[in-house]
């Protein structure tokens, strides 16, 4: 018995790559959270930076109430299984017509993790559409990981502006346009990327990956999980920080160090070494 989507809703998953829309967050419920990170914005005076924007959940309470919502883990539930971990949290967001996009690209090719059974929850936090800038998919293409190649363009979101070094037929393209508080969910292998915002809204979306607890990090010598939901009997990765109130400094304290360990893998091969400002 699946819990929030149908069986045939999980086969075409299987068979496309992604699932969207998923009916996650109430208006209120979304509200309050982009309300959070305004505040937060405003009181630190500009736009959500750098490693702020990755690994949020283990620095705001309300990331952490977020990776837990009960609606978002039941879809994850139905397609990776009971037993499941919050792996990272990150921030895609684009001003009103700003430059900023996201190339096509997989997720999975320099995360090093030891399996592709990686899902992504992606909620909407503002409305993603084709005109504020939403994500694309092209169907079927999470079969295989293809060769990506490294641009570190400014305006690319990404970690090293990484795109897929093969053709992509722009005409398959899937625009996944969400109402805010409604998420997609995409495989880790899932060709996907995004244009830039040319609307007068901010266009906010945070990315969940979710992953079994079976999974390993397999290139970094450390890693760390939050468990969201069931058992982890096989303890691959260390336990998260999970925070008591907002930008604590224990929690501040963890997630330095766990960035400059992520930030090896993500860049090895690179002489890069902090995100993107």
């Amino acid at each position: 018995m699946t819990k929030m989507l149908s069986p045939d809703e999980v086969t075409g998953y299987r068979e496309r790559g992604y699932h969207f829309p998923v009916n996650a967050l109430s208006e209120s419920e979304v509200a309050e959270f982009r309300g959070k990170l305004e505040d937060y914005e405003a009181r630190s005076g500009g736009p959500i930076k750098g490693e702020m924007r990755h690994r949020s959940h283990v620095l705001f309470t309300w990331i952490n109430d977020m990776i837990r919502h009960p609606k978002i883990l039941d879809a994850v539930e139905d397609l990776l299984g009971p037993d499941i971990l919050c792996w990272n949290t990150s921030f895609f967001i684009k001003e009103p017509h700003d430059p900023g996009f996201v190339s096509w690209h997989q997720d999975a090719t320099y995360w090093g993790l030891d399996s592709s059974d990686v899902a992504t929850a992606w909620i909407a936090m503002s409305p993603a559409n084709k005109v504020s800038g939403c994500m694309k998919f092209v169907a079927g293409t999470h079969k295989k990981q293809v060769q990506h190649e490294d641009t570190f363009n400014q305006n690319n979101l990404l970690t090293r502006g990484q795109e897929i070094a093969v053709e992509v037929d722009e005409s398959r393209a899937i625009f996944v346009e969400l109402k805010p508080g409604q998420a997609s969910l995409h495989h880790v292998l899932l060709f996907h990327g995004s244009e830039p915002n040319r609307s007068d809204d901010r266009r906010i979306g945070l990315a969940i990956r979710y992953i079994p607890t079976r999974l390993k990090q397999a290139v970094g010598q450390r890693d760390w999980a939050t468990l969201v939901r069931g058992k982890d009997t096989y303890q691959h990765f260390e336990p998260e920080y999970v925070p008591k109130r907002d930008l604590e400094p224990e929690a501040l304290a963890f997630h330095k160090a766990v960035t400059e360990e992520q930030l090896r893998v993500l860049y090895r091969g690179t002489d890069k070494t902090a995100y993107r400002p």
